[in-house]
């Protein structure tokens, strides 16, 4: 692993060891010890991992992911910073940046912005602009569910469409790069963002389920 997905990870793994295994995140109602459970399972054991989209599944994965929760705090979060077994295909950097960065960033600030009171980190340029490269890609996927038009606007970055006009119209969103990741991750009561366009299209980006 190398670049901004591992340093992301990192970042992840010293917040957590700060604030504690039982800080609430913004997935409610998983504690950070429940995030890192989740991380772990995505990152070694893609058996249980499908039982986030396989119902008959389910229980294997809940059980699973009671089990690692209940591991000590430090080991846990060892395992989480050690990252996937070495035949895993995110092993390789190019593979790592493309699956791993959105999903330690917005990870990250889902502890960070847990409870109120927190405060947005500055995010330098060079990890903006990777988040934004990221954010081209798979904001489609991230707003398959939105019933309006969205285009994404991050100054000094760029404009694109991500989701083509529907409904009650289009809404424009602008942001940092970061700001619109947790945006269309579903995270929109927290991200810092400028929504315009029609109203019912606002209203509806605004508080509709979004993600993956």
């Amino acid at each position: 692993m190398t670049g901004f997905a591992r340093q992301e990870r990192h970042a992840l793994c010293d917040t957590m060891l700060q604030v504690g295994p039982d800080v609430p995140t913004l997935c409610s109602p998983w504690r950070a010890r429940d995030l890192a459970a989740h991380l772990v399972i995505r990152d070694s054991r893609p058996d249980l991992a499908l039982g986030m989209f396989v119902p008959a599944l389910k229980g294997r994965l809940d059980a699973a992911m009671t089990s690692y929760a209940a591991v000590a705090w430090p080991g846990l979060v060892d395992r989480v910073r050690s990252g996937p077994p070495f035949w895993s295909p995110t092993r390789l950097p190019p593979v790592d940046e493309a699956v791993n960065l959105a999903e330690f960033f917005i990870h990250h600030e889902d502890v960070l912005r847990g409870a109120p009171g927190f405060t947005r980190r500055v995010l330098d340029a060079p990890l903006e602009a990777a988040i934004w490269k990221g954010l081209r890609s798979q904001s489609k996927l991230m707003l398959r569910g939105a019933t309006v038009g969205v285009v994404l606007a991050a100054p000094g970055f760029g404009r694109f469409t991500a989701k083509g006009p529907s409904g009650p119209g289009t809404a424009v969103v602008t942001a940092t790069p970061g700001e619109l990741s947790l945006f269309v991750a579903g995270r929109q009561r927290v991200a810092e963002v400028e929504v315009e366009g029609p109203d019912a299209a606002v209203t509806a980006i605004s508080g509709e389920p979004l993600g993956a």
